[in-house]
């Protein structure tokens, strides 16, 4: 006759397995209906010193990060589309409406800047991929910083 299941009888290995499991389902059910804050609206794209290029495409979102913020660290004014920024000025462009925007830039690869709109995202699905996007465009665009640096 076979033993019911019971708690007891379940080895140390499962029960860290079905920890994780629930743990993992926990985190996922949060960053799928948690609502999306974040301190400030603006996401910062910088015109580094020196020779320094700024990304060819910038991403933000409705409601969340919809104010891009140009800062001009360099010593040399910069254009981006039809605003010039100063040498140590910041100038804020905000956005109304999801799309694509292309901006003539000339501290970018090819001279353009895309920045792409995207949509506040609805809980469910929606919002569980833009958080593992955000996450891993954040891990990817980590600065590498040297011992000496």
């Amino acid at each position: 006759m076979p033993m019911p299941f019971h708690f007891s009888t379940m080895s140390l290995l499962q029960r860290v397995r079905w920890g994780a499991a629930l743990a993992l389902v926990a985190v996922l059910l949060w960053a799928a209906l948690a609502p999306v804050r974040y301190p400030t609206r603006e996401r910062t794209l910088e015109f580094p010193r020196g020779a320094g290029m700024v990304p060819a495409e910038v991403r933000l979102t409705l409601g969340v990060r919809d104010v891009l913020l140009l800062h001009n660290r360099d010593i040399a004014p910069h254009v981006f589309g039809q605003v010039l920024v100063l040498p140590g000025h910041a100038f804020r462009l905000p956005f109304e409406q999801a799309g694509d925007y292309v901006y003539a830039c000339d501290a970018a690869p090819g001279h353009a800047v895309t920045v792409r709109v995207g949509d506040h995202p609805d809980p469910g699905w929606a919002r569980l991929g833009w958080r593992l996007r955000t996450l891993a465009e954040a891990i990817r665009t980590l600065p590498i910083v040297g011992p000496g640096d």
